[in-house]
Protein backbone atom coordinates (compact mmCIF):
# COMPACT_ATOMS: atom_id res chain seq x y z
CA UNK A 1 0.00 0.00 0.00
CA UNK A 2 3.47 2.49 -0.35
CA UNK A 3 2.55 5.23 -2.21
CA UNK A 4 6.55 5.47 -4.01
CA UNK A 5 8.84 6.07 -0.84
CA UNK A 6 5.88 6.64 1.45
CA UNK A 7 4.66 3.47 3.83
CA UNK A 8 0.85 3.29 3.95
CA UNK A 9 -0.05 4.46 7.09
CA UNK A 10 -3.37 1.46 7.81
CA UNK A 11 -0.88 -1.06 9.24
CA UNK A 12 1.61 0.69 11.60
CA UNK A 13 -1.31 3.14 12.67
CA UNK A 14 -2.89 -0.05 13.84
CA UNK A 15 0.25 -1.32 15.55
CA UNK A 16 1.02 1.35 17.12
CA UNK A 17 -2.62 1.24 18.75
CA UNK A 18 -1.86 -2.47 20.08
CA UNK A 19 1.08 -1.58 20.96
CA UNK A 20 -0.16 1.74 23.11
CA UNK A 21 -2.92 -0.45 24.94
CA UNK A 22 -0.31 -3.28 25.83
CA UNK A 23 2.31 -0.51 26.56
CA UNK A 24 -0.01 1.03 29.23
CA UNK A 25 -2.30 -1.67 30.47
CA UNK A 26 1.28 -3.78 31.19
CA UNK A 27 4.10 -1.28 31.47
CA UNK A 28 6.69 -3.90 32.22
CA UNK A 29 6.14 -5.56 29.36
CA UNK A 30 9.60 -4.17 27.67
CA UNK A 31 8.96 -6.20 24.30
CA UNK A 32 5.86 -3.99 23.74
CA UNK A 33 7.40 -0.80 24.80
CA UNK A 34 10.50 -1.80 22.38
CA UNK A 35 8.36 -2.12 19.79
CA UNK A 36 5.92 0.35 19.85
CA UNK A 37 9.13 2.67 19.70
CA UNK A 38 10.22 1.64 16.67
CA UNK A 39 6.35 2.22 15.39
CA UNK A 40 6.92 5.57 16.33
CA UNK A 41 10.21 5.78 14.35
CA UNK A 42 8.74 3.88 11.88
CA UNK A 43 5.80 6.12 11.64
CA UNK A 44 7.61 9.30 11.15
CA UNK A 45 9.78 8.39 9.25
CA UNK A 46 8.35 6.09 6.53
CA UNK A 47 5.03 6.80 6.17
CA UNK A 48 4.37 10.40 6.42
CA UNK A 49 6.09 13.49 4.49
CA UNK A 50 4.38 16.31 7.08
CA UNK A 51 6.56 17.61 8.93
CA UNK A 52 4.24 18.02 12.12
CA UNK A 53 3.28 14.49 11.87
CA UNK A 54 6.43 13.43 12.17
CA UNK A 55 7.28 15.64 14.82
CA UNK A 56 4.10 14.23 16.98
CA UNK A 57 5.84 10.80 16.49
CA UNK A 58 9.34 11.30 16.84
CA UNK A 59 7.92 13.19 20.44
CA UNK A 60 6.46 10.49 21.34
CA UNK A 61 9.32 8.35 20.71
CA UNK A 62 11.47 10.72 22.36
CA UNK A 63 9.85 10.87 25.64
CA UNK A 64 9.15 7.11 26.08
CA UNK A 65 12.47 5.95 25.27
CA UNK A 66 13.76 8.13 27.98
CA UNK A 67 11.95 6.91 30.63
CA UNK A 68 12.39 3.62 29.80
CA UNK A 69 16.36 4.50 29.89
CA UNK A 70 15.99 5.28 33.21
CA UNK A 71 13.84 2.41 34.23
CA UNK A 72 16.17 -0.05 32.18
CA UNK A 73 19.68 1.10 31.93
CA UNK A 74 21.29 -1.81 30.43
CA UNK A 75 18.45 -2.14 27.98
CA UNK A 76 20.49 -1.51 24.38
CA UNK A 77 17.01 -1.73 22.56
CA UNK A 78 15.70 1.32 24.39
CA UNK A 79 18.86 2.94 23.61
CA UNK A 80 18.91 2.25 19.98
CA UNK A 81 15.25 3.00 19.65
CA UNK A 82 15.50 6.46 22.04
CA UNK A 83 18.38 7.49 19.77
CA UNK A 84 16.58 6.77 16.55
CA UNK A 85 13.87 8.55 17.75
CA UNK A 86 15.79 11.66 19.14
CA UNK A 87 17.35 11.30 15.60
CA UNK A 88 14.44 11.92 13.95
CA UNK A 89 13.68 14.29 16.54
CA UNK A 90 16.63 17.02 15.85
CA UNK A 91 16.01 16.54 11.65
CA UNK A 92 13.14 17.68 12.19
CA UNK A 93 13.22 20.48 14.86
CA UNK A 94 16.41 21.80 13.52
CA UNK A 95 19.82 22.64 14.38
CA UNK A 96 19.68 25.25 17.08
CA UNK A 97 17.00 23.40 19.31
CA UNK A 98 18.53 20.26 19.18
CA UNK A 99 21.73 22.00 20.27
CA UNK A 100 19.82 23.63 22.98
CA UNK A 101 18.85 20.15 23.80
CA UNK A 102 22.01 18.66 23.66
CA UNK A 103 20.77 16.21 21.34
CA UNK A 104 25.06 15.65 20.29
CA UNK A 105 26.24 14.89 23.69
CA UNK A 106 23.03 12.77 24.30
CA UNK A 107 23.44 10.85 21.21
CA UNK A 108 27.16 10.53 21.48
CA UNK A 109 26.81 9.27 25.67
CA UNK A 110 24.28 6.41 24.46
CA UNK A 111 25.86 5.47 21.58
CA UNK A 112 28.94 5.21 23.43
CA UNK A 113 27.26 2.80 25.90
CA UNK A 114 25.49 0.36 23.98
CA UNK A 115 29.29 -0.45 22.06
CA UNK A 116 29.88 -1.33 25.57
CA UNK A 117 26.54 -3.21 26.45
CA UNK A 118 26.76 -5.52 22.89
CA UNK A 119 28.68 -4.00 19.73
CA UNK A 120 27.67 -6.40 17.55
CA UNK A 121 23.74 -5.15 18.18
CA UNK A 122 22.04 -3.87 15.15
CA UNK A 123 25.18 -4.74 12.65
CA UNK A 124 27.50 -2.58 14.60
CA UNK A 125 24.45 0.11 15.19
CA UNK A 126 26.37 1.52 18.27
CA UNK A 127 29.12 2.78 16.25
CA UNK A 128 26.93 3.54 13.44
CA UNK A 129 25.15 6.06 15.66
CA UNK A 130 28.14 7.55 17.17
CA UNK A 131 29.79 8.09 13.59
CA UNK A 132 26.66 9.39 12.54
CA UNK A 133 27.00 11.90 15.08
CA UNK A 134 30.32 12.88 14.59
CA UNK A 135 29.77 13.64 10.69
CA UNK A 136 26.66 15.31 11.61
CA UNK A 137 27.14 17.49 14.54
CA UNK A 138 28.75 21.03 13.60
CA UNK A 139 31.66 21.94 15.36
CA UNK A 140 31.30 24.75 17.54
CA UNK A 141 34.32 25.79 19.88
CA UNK A 142 34.15 25.73 23.40
CA UNK A 143 30.36 24.58 23.29
CA UNK A 144 30.39 21.37 21.32
CA UNK A 145 34.81 20.66 20.24
CA UNK A 146 34.52 16.64 20.12
CA UNK A 147 32.73 15.83 16.53
CA UNK A 148 35.43 14.64 14.27
CA UNK A 149 35.23 13.88 10.84
CA UNK A 150 37.86 11.07 11.08
CA UNK A 151 36.28 9.78 13.77
CA UNK A 152 33.13 9.79 11.84
CA UNK A 153 35.00 7.80 9.46
CA UNK A 154 36.62 5.27 11.48
CA UNK A 155 33.00 4.09 13.68
CA UNK A 156 31.39 4.21 10.78
CA UNK A 157 34.08 2.00 8.83
CA UNK A 158 33.46 -0.19 12.27
CA UNK A 159 29.46 -0.56 11.67
CA UNK A 160 29.97 -1.33 7.98
CA UNK A 161 32.38 -4.43 9.24
CA UNK A 162 29.90 -5.38 11.95
CA UNK A 163 27.45 -8.07 10.70
CA UNK A 164 25.61 -7.28 7.76
CA UNK A 165 26.51 -3.77 6.42
CA UNK A 166 23.10 -2.01 6.41
CA UNK A 167 22.82 0.38 3.43
CA UNK A 168 22.31 3.84 5.73
CA UNK A 169 25.31 3.32 7.17
CA UNK A 170 27.24 2.38 4.11
CA UNK A 171 25.45 6.37 2.85
CA UNK A 172 26.74 7.74 6.19
CA UNK A 173 30.54 6.31 5.45
CA UNK A 174 30.02 7.65 1.72
CA UNK A 175 28.93 11.25 2.78
CA UNK A 176 31.99 11.04 5.94
CA UNK A 177 34.45 9.94 2.91
CA UNK A 178 33.26 12.33 0.34
CA UNK A 179 33.78 15.17 2.88
CA UNK A 180 37.51 13.62 3.55
CA UNK A 181 38.28 14.35 0.03
CA UNK A 182 37.66 10.42 -0.77
CA UNK A 183 35.85 10.90 -3.82
CA UNK A 184 35.94 7.87 -5.66
CA UNK A 185 35.77 5.75 -2.65
CA UNK A 186 32.67 7.30 -1.89
CA UNK A 187 31.07 6.90 -5.00
CA UNK A 188 31.71 3.09 -4.76
CA UNK A 189 30.19 3.07 -1.92
CA UNK A 190 26.97 4.83 -3.07
CA UNK A 191 27.19 2.64 -6.76
CA UNK A 192 27.38 -0.36 -4.30
CA UNK A 193 24.06 0.95 -2.73
CA UNK A 194 22.41 1.75 -5.81
CA UNK A 195 23.06 -1.67 -7.36
CA UNK A 196 21.47 -3.28 -4.03
CA UNK A 197 18.04 -5.23 -4.72
CA UNK A 198 16.08 -4.28 -1.55
CA UNK A 199 14.78 -6.58 0.88
CA UNK A 200 11.54 -7.39 0.57
CA UNK A 201 11.00 -7.18 4.52
CA UNK A 202 12.44 -3.54 4.75
CA UNK A 203 11.22 -2.52 1.60
CA UNK A 204 10.51 1.39 1.91
CA UNK A 205 13.33 1.64 4.10
CA UNK A 206 15.52 0.14 1.41
CA UNK A 207 13.92 1.85 -1.12
CA UNK A 208 14.24 5.10 0.72
CA UNK A 209 18.25 4.56 0.99
CA UNK A 210 18.32 3.62 -2.37
CA UNK A 211 16.57 6.87 -3.94
CA UNK A 212 19.40 8.62 -1.26
CA UNK A 213 22.16 7.04 -2.66
CA UNK A 214 21.02 8.28 -6.42
CA UNK A 215 20.70 12.12 -4.66
CA UNK A 216 23.95 11.99 -3.22
CA UNK A 217 25.83 10.49 -5.85
CA UNK A 218 24.25 13.12 -8.35
CA UNK A 219 24.95 15.80 -5.85
CA UNK A 220 29.05 14.65 -5.82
Amino acid sequence: GRDELVASTKSIDEAIRIFEIEASENPESKEAVEYLLRSYYYRAEYATIDIEEQKTFFDKGKSLGLEYINKYPNSIEFRYWYLANLGGWAKVYGILTAAREGVADQMKIHAEKIIELDSSYKNGGGYYLLGAVHFKSPYIPFLLSWPDNDDAIKFLTLAVETGNAELTQLNYLAQALYKDGQVEKAKEILDRVINTEPDFENLVEELNYIQEAKDLLNDM
